[in-house]
């Protein structure tokens, strides 16, 4: 893999998933996974440390539980996001990242920049939710 300064960003001009760009996108989801552990690892330990859950009162027993509820789901909403790290970074490898899975279109830079996992084109992903939606109000 090509080697990339800390302060490069994939320009329009370069060719579309060059070397450049799949080093920078490579670097920007290991980044962002190494802090999604860092974060989870830390919720984990700070929430086992605070257990209110021998309190006497009714009340702290029932806001322990609410805050350990919120921590939980936001811990497994960032182990899915660590998945579609994973599956971002697979497709770094196999040649198939930045391109649209339904289409095989790209799905452009700044698409990318602003989510680094994305598997669809604007186009594709509207058609997607517009579909979700119909089927949601059936």
């Amino acid at each position: 893999m090509v080697k990339i300064s800390k302060t490069y960003v994939p320009k329009e001009k370069e060719k579309y998933m060059c070397a450049k760009h799949l080093a920078f996108f490579k670097q920007k989801l290991t980044d962002w996974k190494a802090d999604l552990i860092k974060t989870n690892n830390d919720a984990l330990y700070n929430s086992s440390m605070d257990d209110n859950s021998t309190s006497a009162d009714i009340v702290d027993q029932a806001s322990s539980y609410t805050e350990k509820n919120v921590e939980m789901r936001a811990i497994n909403r960032q182990i899915k996001l660590i998945s579609k790290i994973n599956s971002a970074l697979t497709r770094i490898k196999d040649g198939t990242y930045g391109f649209c899975q339904e289409t095989g279109e790209p799905i452009g830079l700044k698409r990318l920049m602003a989510r680094p996992v994305a598997t669809l084109s604007i186009t594709a992903q509207e058609k997607h939710e517009k579909e979700e939606k119909v089927f949601a109000d059936n």
